[in-house]
């Protein structure tokens, strides 16, 4: 074999194995995807990129204005006024997934502003399930991104609360009202690491 081709076989296998021995600190280091690389529309439809959020805690809600869960506004806006300051922020996220949020975005806002006093983030209607669902949402329910936490979202209300590098640290049914110990907790804990 002549000295240029075992020179060029010799080059092209030390890449390869170098490939192989650097391909899972890349992967783990470098393509790690967070809620910090998602973009949405905020309730005006201006363009919010998550990143704005790194260093803060999130607890992200599918919310819903004509369910029998809507009292959790008030509990949701409790919890936010009692550790924004430190911190923290919901984001509410209303759909009509369930065909429980006939109004449109404005509508929302008000609703929420006159009868719970809410002043956390509410963005735009989206959908959080089905062939249209937003994808953040498909970020957050789908196994091979969100492999602890995922699976449908099951009814309005359902919460995930998001640590400080867009990691998914919990998840809390519907049912589980926001001043639950369970959820404050969890986010004082989020909010001390």
């Amino acid at each position: 074999m002549p000295a240029k081709t075992t020179i060029i076989i010799v080059l092209g296998l030390i890449l390869f194995i170098a490939l192989i021995v650097t391909l899972p600190f890349a992967l783990k280091y470098h393509s790690r995807i967070t809620i910090h690389n998602f973009v949405a529309n905020d309730m005006r439809g201006n363009e919010v990129k998550f990143e704005e959020f790194k260093d803060k805690v999130l607890l992200i809600v599918n919310t819903a204005t004509e369910c029998g869960l809507t009292p959790q506004f008030l509990q949701l806006q409790e919890i936010y006024k009692k550790y924004k300051d430190r911190g923290f922020v919901i984001i509410a996220f209303p759909s009509d997934s369930f065909k429980q949020e006939p109004r449109n975005t404005k509508e929302i806002v008000t609703y929420c502003n006159d009868n719970f006093l809410v002043d956390f983030p509410i963005f735009e209607k989206i959908d959080i399930k089905g062939d249209f669902q937003a994808s953040i949402y498909k970020f957050l329910t789908e196994e091979k991104t969100n492999p602890e936490f995922h699976g449908i979202i099951k009814w309005n209300f359902e919460k995930f609360l998001i640590g400080k590098k867009g990691e998914v640290l919990a998840r809390f049914d519907p049912e589980t009202t926001p001043d639950d110990p369970v959820i404050t907790n969890s986010v004082e804990e989020a909010l001390a690491q």
